[in-house]
């Protein structure tokens, strides 16, 4: 296995170089996407030992993502990994879903997280626990935790992939479309960390919107 990280990021300066670092001895490669920060996250992920591709202005987690997996498909990677920059994700965790896909041979490995009821706020474990039985229904297979950002991917699920989403509808459009062509899906066992930042979701709307724009993955979009 080669893999490749990929972490999108957006004024992440206090937390991405620790990413970074954490991911080092882990993967082959890291590549970090300055989503157009207003602070020192693309000097703090470049000294910590990433490359790193810079937007001029923010266009959101969708085109990051995007703009990495352009620049690291052609590479001789066999798997991308997909972390976020904020340390909601445990970097030396990388190795539980890397371990996965070794032994299963998935297209898509998605980080679990192992959800206390009375240790999350309750518009996330709720929404997730909504969102996640919705959306395991339109992808075919069941999925515990379908809005993890922290996966891995084979680059064979990925390589020739139509993605349009710009924002984080990106995590929703890439399970589905992989899972349209065929691809297995495993889960591995992460932590759900809480760092005491307010949350962006928004918990009716997200979810239903979530819905939504997997049906549309599902019948509408072409691959």
């Amino acid at each position: 296995m080669n893999v490749h990280a990929l972490i999108p990021a957006f004024d992440e300066e206090a937390t991405v170089g620790e990413v970074v670092r954490g991911l080092a001895s882990i993967v082959d490669g890291i590549t970090v996407i300055d989503d157009g920060s207003t602070d020192r996250t693309g000097e703090r992920a470049r000294a910590a030992g990433g490359t790193v591709i810079r937007h001029a202005r923010k266009s959101g987690k969708g085109a990051a993502v995007r703009t990495g997996l352009a620049a690291i498909l052609p590479t001789a990677c066999t798997h991308v990994l997909l972390i976020d920059a904020d340390l909601q994700h445990r970097p030396d965790e990388a190795r539980r879903l890397i371990d996965v896909a070794r032994s299963t041979d998935a297209a898509l490995v998605i980080g679990e997280r192992q959800f206390v009821r009375d240790g999350m706020p309750a518009s996330r474990y709720h929404t997730n626990r909504i969102g996640s039985r919705a959306l395991s229904s339109f992808v075919g297979v069941p999925v515990a935790d379908t809005q993890c950002g922290f996966r891995l991917f084979k680059t064979d699920a990925l390589r020739g992939l139509r993605l349009t989403a710009r924002g984080y509808e990106i995590e929703t459009e890439m399970l589905v479309k992989v899972r349209r062509r065929g691809g297995t899906i495993a889960s591995a066992p992460v932590s759900a960390v809480y760092n005491g930042r307010p949350s962006r979701l928004r918990p009716i709307r997200d979810t239903t919107k979530t819905c939504f724009l997997a049906v549309y993955y599902r019948f509408l979009e072409p691959l």
